[in-house]
């Protein structure tokens, strides 16, 4: 049945307000939408940007953060369309959506497929169950499997099924390991605060093997909306977030199967995505991971390339035709200025996730915050190596002491006899 047409000035709650976030404000603003971004706090770029108005929240997970959402909806007076850039709130949403429902519109695959698909170790059994192809994987949830990793060859990589104490920074996001006592012992480190890890086969290949699918579906008619992109350099290489990334429109004869046959299986509503990387070994993609629930790190480089995928998301929410695609010139993204060497090689028009003239505010407090974080690292190491300086004085001095004594009293007893 066809919803109807809501007002065009309902706003949307755009939650994390790093570049992600960014991306999807100036995304919505190209469509004149009413933004309010919800973040922890004010260091995050998007909560300066010219196109959205921004909230404090105390939390971005759990029930305090939904009652801090309630609270919000309360002020709009209306039933806005919430949009998830935060990884952490995901399960939230998923969690209370009956009650969120009620008073914000979203879109989310089903609660078991949101959980399915978020857990690495159960994505590889779910993937494993309808021929996706991904890389070859050991599950580590005991001592005992650990053992199963030399079956893979070296090198592998090691990271959290759940990536929850990741972001509370019990354990590490990602090993690359290139020798099986290396990896015995990174999995032991790892599995008392991960609980269970996924152990993989090293896809080698440089960055540009690594594609990306992003995509929207309509939560009645079935639609979807899907762009394709490569990264063409990631930080840190080969194991890290985007550092830059280009269309990839050649790419989709051999990515929209894949990503069409995922979107199937998993009955998917919503803003996600999937991580391609190219194996040389098979000579053909395997899946990565997916991003469930929310948009990706990446996500405007398909605005910029006339796929407007957060706007899509907001009208199929009030029940208004997706807006017309544009056509545009071939775009690049890279994350920041920090990344212009890197950007070197690309042939397209480059946009810098932070800086933009007709939007500079969010560039500037990346700056700032990026000129503070390194002021802070330098004080920390130079009261660090004080401290070793002082530590090794104090050493010096006690062994000069202790010294001093010990023959002192050869000397005395010497004078006795």
């Amino acid at each position: 049945m066809q919803r109807r047409p809501a007002e065009t000035l309902v706003p949307a709650v755009v939650v994390g307000g790093e570049v992600n976030g960014l991306g999807v404000v100036r995304s919505l603003g190209k469509g004149g939408v009413p933004i309010i971004v919800a973040d922890t706090t004010l260091r995050h770029a998007a909560m300066w940007s010219r196109f959205a108005r921004h909230c404090l929240f105390e939390h971005l997970f759990g029930r305090p953060f939904v009652e801090e959402l309630l609270a919000l909806q309360a002020k709009l007076g209306a039933r806005p369309v919430l949009i998830v850039t935060d990884e952490m709130s995901v399960h939230t949403v998923s969690e209370f959506r009956d009650e969120l429902s009620r008073y914000y519109r979203f879109s989310l695959p089903a609660p078991e497929m949101v959980s399915a698909l978020y857990n690495k170790a159960t994505f590889q059994a779910f993937a494993e169950a309808h021929d996706l192809p991904i890389p070859r994987t050991i599950i580590v949830e005991r001592e005992a499997d650990i053992a199963k990793i030399a079956d893979l060859g070296m090198p592998v990589i090691a990271k959290p099924a759940d990536k929850r104490p990741v972001h509370f920074g019990q354990v590490e996001r990602i090993n690359w390991l290139d020798r099986y006592d290396e990896a015995a012992a990174a999995c032991r480190r790892m599995l008392g605060a991960a609980g269970s890890l996924v152990v993989q086969e090293w896809i080698d290949g440089p960055d540009s093997g690594i594609c990306f699918a992003l995509f929207h579906c309509n939560s009645e008619s079935g639609s979807r909306r899907i762009f394709f992109g490569r990264k063409v350099a990631a930080y840190p290489p080969g194991l890290g977030s985007t550092a830059v990334c280009v269309p990839a429109a050649e790419e989709a004869d051999l990515l929209r199967p894949l990503t069409e046959k995922f979107l199937d299986i998993t009955g998917y509503r919503g803003l996600g995505s999937l991580e391609f990387k190219w194996d040389a070994r098979r000579n053909r993609f395997v899946i990565i991971e997916p991003t469930v629930g929310r948009t990706d790190w990446q996500e405007e480089i398909a605005t910029l390339n006339g796929v407007n995928l957060p706007l899509i998301a907001y009208r199929d929410e009030l029940g208004l035709s997706a807006p017309i695609e544009e056509i545009v010139d071939p775009a690049a993204w890279r994350h920041s200025l920090l990344h212009l060497s890197r950007a070197a090689a690309v042939r397209e028009r480059l946009y810098d996730g932070y800086f933009r003239l007709d939007d500079p505010l969010p560039g500037l407090a990346f700056g700032l915050d990026f000129a503070l974080h390194c002021g802070r690292r330098l004080l920390t190491w130079q009261w660090s190596e004080r401290r070793k300086a002082h530590s090794r004085k104090r050493r010096i001095a006690q062994v000069t002491h202790q010294g001093t004594l010990h023959h002192g009293g050869n000397a005395w007893r010497r004078s006795k006899t």
